[in-house]
């Protein structure tokens, strides 16, 4: 079993932790009860932002210590899937970019696109750095570490170690749109917002020495989303 399903709102975990917990946390452990009963593998996803962002770039040894209410129940969830042994493969997540099948989801990149075609820009955290990974890399080493005798924690992240906000001016550039679109409002002016950790990119050698998948540059994972998402609008 592939387990995804979270309240990944950082800042809205942080003002509703109830629902939070609820969720993240006792979802899981039911989950999990259920897999050690059935003898079935679990593949739970976690987050890179589990870490401090002090000691970047991480790698699957290293200890969380974690920053917002968010981070403090995908780290209580991970101790709870930890407890199944080999049975179980955490993969953290790095940042995930990509476009949503249906509706208009969680997707960053989505809402990037539609403000850059009004010519509208987009604020962004330049002091957040990230490893962010193209969801179609995402689900095939997913697919990969449910099929496989793999366990353990597995750090999925691209290749490029990037602020949001470089990240964002490639995007755009990308895209075709000005970089000037992207601005960079200082973190702690926004309303509403949780602590987030300063840098949380993941050390993704042991994904690329165990897995078939291949890890990719940010360039390469928006060819592989816009390529897809282009082949499926036919």
């Amino acid at each position: 079993m592939i387990h995804t399903a979270a309240l990944a709102d950082i800042d809205l975990c942080q003002t509703h932790p109830e629902i939070a917990r609820a969720i993240n946390v006792d979802l899981t452990r039911r989950v999990a009860n259920q897999c050690a009963a059935a003898g079935c593998k679990l593949v739970f996803c976690s987050s890179d932002t589990v870490f401090d962002g002090e000691h970047a770039p991480y790698d699957e040894g290293d200890l969380p210590g974690p920053v917002n209410f968010y981070a403090e129940t995908k780290v209580e969830a991970e101790q709870i899937v930890a407890r199944l042994g080999p049975q179980a493969v955490i993969a953290r997540l790095s940042l995930v970019v990509g476009l949503p099948v249906l509706g208009a989801g969680n997707s960053f990149l989505a809402r990037m696109m539609v403000a850059f075609t009004d010519g509208r820009t987009v604020s962004v955290p330049e002091q957040e750095v990230r490893t962010p990974v193209d969801v179609i890399t995402v689900g095939r080493a997913l697919l990969e570490l449910a099929g496989g005798n793999h366990h353990g924690i597995f750090h999925i992240a691209g290749h490029d170690r990037l602020s949001r906000f470089k990240m964002a001016q490639q995007i755009a550039v990308r895209l075709g749109f000005p970089s000037d679109l992207v601005v960079a409002p200082a973190a702690a002016t926004i309303s509403g917002r949780a602590a987030r950790p300063r840098d949380v990119s993941l050390d993704n050698g042991k994904a690329c020495a165990n897995l078939k998948t291949p890890m990719r540059t940010l360039d390469d994972g928006l060819s592989l989303i816009l390529q897809t998402a282009a082949a499926s609008s036919r």
